[in-house]
């Protein structure tokens, strides 16, 4: 029977994952280097959708002492579907470790995974750190090389409402189209309702467009609570995306080329929703 590549891969979220890379890969805290490495892995613990780098032992230019305070993550209390936040949470067995550099102590961001196929590498807590693949600087997490991200101009018609107001009219949108998420519609700001939305104080980081700002239903609505985001000063390549804006499909009603699509399920979900069988049914 033939296997869809996206729900294989998606059915692995429970295990712990790993590919080795071949770039080099440093890790530095106020300027100064705590890690320099061409031998690192890419590691996704059990749930996580993004990937954290594991680091050699020897590679590592501070010291490492047990984090005698750690207490083990209450994984019944977490969602099933873990993305790119609360990397300090470890989903699998290991030790946690204090990191300790130029007089600093870095209480718990350092974990040693127990699982042989890691050869003792240590990941970091990746907020806690400034990252450098090569020469340049990465934000948010390492790329996945399992995924990609497509920026595409289309003249698909766009419509965005919820509970009957409409949000966005547009057929000018553009596409962004990633591994694992549904189709994400860019829309200029003169076919937005703008007099409805208001800036939130919510701000989020993706390692493939930037830092995102974020607006809410200017009623006040809870539903309608960080409903969109832009991006006013994007990666370089995604720049068509600059600010346009982006509805949660997940949680606004969206209509497109007049079929109405179904809300996905996806990490922005709400646990319930992710504990159904949809979101594997989607990624």
């Amino acid at each position: 029977m033939a296997v869809r590549m996206a729900q294989h891969l998606m059915a692995r979220l429970p295990e712990l994952r790993f590919e080795p890379v071949t770039r080099r890969i440093r890790c530095l805290v106020d300027d100064e280097t705590v890690a320099d490495t061409t031998d690192a892995m890419l590691v996704w613990e059990p749930r996580r959708i993004v990937p954290v780098y594991a680091l050699p032992p020897d590679d590592i230019h501070a010291d490492l002492v047990p984090f005698t305070s750690a207490a083990s993550p209450d994984l019944d209390a977490l969602p099933p579907v873990l993305g790119p936040e609360n990397f300090g949470i470890d989903t699998c067995n290991g030790e946690a470790l204090t990191l300790l550099v130029g007089g600093r102590e870095l209480p718990g961001v350092a974990f040693r995974p127990d699982d042989p196929e890691l050869g003792g590498r240590i990941t970091l807590d990746w907020p806690a750190f400034d990252w450098i693949e090569e020469e340049q600087p990465v934000i948010a997490h390492p790329h996945d090389p399992f995924g990609r991200i497509d920026v595409l101009s289309a003249s698909r018609h766009v419509v965005v409402s919820l509970d009957g107001v409409t949000l966005a009219d547009s057929r000018r949108p553009v596409g962004v189209f990633e591994t694992h998420l549904p189709p994400r519609w860019y829309l200029p700001r003169e076919d937005v309702r703008m007099d409805l939305l208001t800036p939130s104080e919510t701000t989020s980081v993706c390692a493939y467009k930037g830092h995102a700002s974020y607006f809410s239903l200017a009623s006040g609505s809870p539903a309608g609570r960080d409903i969109a985001w832009t991006y006013t000063d994007p990666l370089h390549e995604v720049a068509a995306v600059k600010d346009r804006v982006c509805f949660f499909a997940e949680r606004t009603d969206l209509i497109l080329d007049g079929e109405r699509a179904s809300r996905p399920v996806t990490p922005w979900s709400t646990p319930e929703e992710q504990e159904g069988e949809g979101f594997l049914a989607f990624g």
